[in-house]
């Protein structure tokens, strides 16, 4: 049978999206097919011990952005008060060019807007190309026997194949403060779910640390997580896009 569950980006309910604590702390991981997929946590299932910076806080900018990657963090910080509502059902979409209604989404549909609105770039065409051709290459969790234009963009695993086939991978900084603006980074949170965001123009109060530009569960939002969550990979494809 198909696994239609999106992603394993972590997720919350809609109404806890739209009414968004003074400190996000990142939610707790449900283990159920229907929680991947019509999620229903609420406040009390929110793992305590995340806190991350308050809102209204706003740390300094990086200077020397690169324009291609200044068109993308754009793109993407455009997402902020519109994408309010964290979804994962699986939904027939249009090919190419395909989305979910913009006031919901998952962590992989900020960077899939983002480069359609910055370059032009659709992520979802590409990687059905790239999986028609090299479906081997791709991961085989969800017992798909072909590619599905619905959902294959949407999923962090097969971004990070996507990426890295591109020749978009690049070492992991040793320091918070080697980030780029522009960079993807990808991400584990508790449970072992993958997550996925854009390294942000703007830094944590008082640091050197970029915010990340991401959907966690209260829609697309610029956050202090970069040293909360567990790093996995490190991508930049800005040229040729």
């Amino acid at each position: 049978m198909k696994s239609r569950a999106v992603t394993r980006c972590p997720a919350i309910n809609s109404t806890d999206a739209v009414a968004r604590p003074r400190h996000l702390i990142l939610p707790g991981i449900a283990t159920t097919q229907h929680a991947m997929t019509q999620t229903s946590l609420s406040r009390r299932s929110l793992l305590a011990g995340f806190a991350l910076a308050p809102l209204g806080v706003r740390g300094a900018s990086a200077r020397g952005v690169e324009p291609a990657a200044q068109k993308l963090i754009q793109a993407a910080e455009s997402q902020i008060g519109v994408t309010r509502i964290y979804d994962a059902a699986y939904v027939r979409i249009a090919f190419p060019g395909g989305d979910v209604p913009m006031e919901r989404g998952v962590c992989t549909d900020v960077v899939v807007r983002a480069y359609r609105q910055a370059f032009g770039y659709d992520l979802q065409a590409r990687l059905n190309a790239d999986m028609k051709a090299n479906f081997g290459a791709y991961p085989k969790r969800w017992g798909l026997s072909g590619p599905d234009t619905n959902i294959d963009h949407r999923r962090v695993p097969n971004l990070q194949v996507f990426f890295a086939r591109r020749k978009a991978e690049l070492p992991r900084p040793v320091t918070s403060s080697g980030w780029q603006a522009g960079d993807i980074v990808t991400m584990l949170v508790p449970g072992g779910r993958p997550h996925i965001g854009i390294v942000s123009s703007t830094f944590a109060a008082g640091t050197e640390r970029p915010k990340i530009i991401h959907n966690i569960g209260f829609g697309t939002q610029n956050d202090d997580i970069l040293e909360v969550l567990t790093i996995t990979g490190r991508y930049r494809l800005l040229s040729g896009v």
